[in-house]
């Protein structure tokens, strides 16, 4: 088969629904051996399986090795699947079997496999210029408070603000509001009762205006991925319509050509 035809069939949607589900099984096979009793009960036969799977995953590797020659490591996501089996076939080294527990970085494959996921991570890497920026303001946010944390509350709660390092975690806990109120809040406001006004105007501007930013970002940058996708659809449309156009336009002038001709049979005759 030549390079051309293997790239098709690589590309196609029966291929692509066959790793995918190959993924899968072999997630499912990974979970399956994290259970003691499952272990005991058929082993032997995970076991195989996931040498299978990863036979499976290194022989796609290398059609599209073959199919795609140096262009292959042109693509992130090819690159990305490379690394991932790659890293895959360490544990099988009996050197590095403690690094068995790295197999289960196959089942990221499927970000790079289906369509959605790879939209997601797209998304996200493109937002990294908006991120990067509200990121910086978030940090400034808790530096400042950080600082303010640590000089109000210090001297009374050395275990949540008795330092700057010990303010940032605690205001990070404050910020994912786990356990924030009665395990941070209303302690402090025992002592100190106007604490409210320091954390109560934190959590809105980091809990819900930053963070609801970043998702914006990501959010904006995603739909206009999906835009890009559509005007790439449609002007292959456009493109395949013209073609067609062409094609038709060449059809009815060679068909008005044999017309002429036969009309100058006709009349010779």
């Amino acid at each position: 088969m030549d390079r051309a035809r293997l790239a098709t069939f690589i590309e196609s949607n029966r291929f692509q629904y066959t790793i995918i589900a190959v993924i899968v099984l072999n997630a499912i096979t990974l979970g399956l051996e994290t259970s003691p009793t499952v272990m005991n009960a058929i082993g032997p036969t995970l076991l195989t399986l996931d040498k299978l799977f990863i036979g499976i995953f290194t022989i796609e590797i290398a059609l599209k090795l073959y199919a795609y020659h140096f262009s292959f490591f042109r693509s992130g996501w090819n690159v990305f699947d490379f690394t991932i089996v790659a890293i895959s076939l360490l544990p099988f080294l009996q050197a590095f079997s403690v690094l068995r527990a790295l197999r289960i970085l196959r089942v990221l494959r499927l970000i790079s496999v289906v369509p959605a996921f790879r939209r997601v991570v797209q998304g996200f890497f493109d937002a990294l210029s908006g991120l990067a920026a509200v990121g910086s303001v978030l940090m400034l946010v808790f530096y400042v408070f950080a600082v303010m944390a640590t000089k109000l509350f210090g001297r009374e709660f050395p275990e949540w603000f008795g330092s700057i390092g010990a303010s940032f975690y605690s205001l990070f806990q404050i910020m994912t509001l786990e356990s924030w109120s009665m395990g941070i809040a209303r302690p402090v406001m025992e002592v100190y009762p106007l604490a409210w006004l320091f954390f109560v105007p934190f959590i809105l501007i980091t809990t819900f205006a930053v963070l609801n930013l970043i998702i914006g970002i990501i959010v904006s940058s995603m739909q206009n991925i999906q835009e890009a996708e559509k005007k790439l659809l449609e002007d292959e449309f456009r493109e395949q319509h013209k073609h067609t156009e062409d094609i038709e336009h060449t059809l009815a002038s060679i068909e008005q050509s044999v017309r002429d001709i036969r009309q100058q049979l006709i009349k010779k005759r």
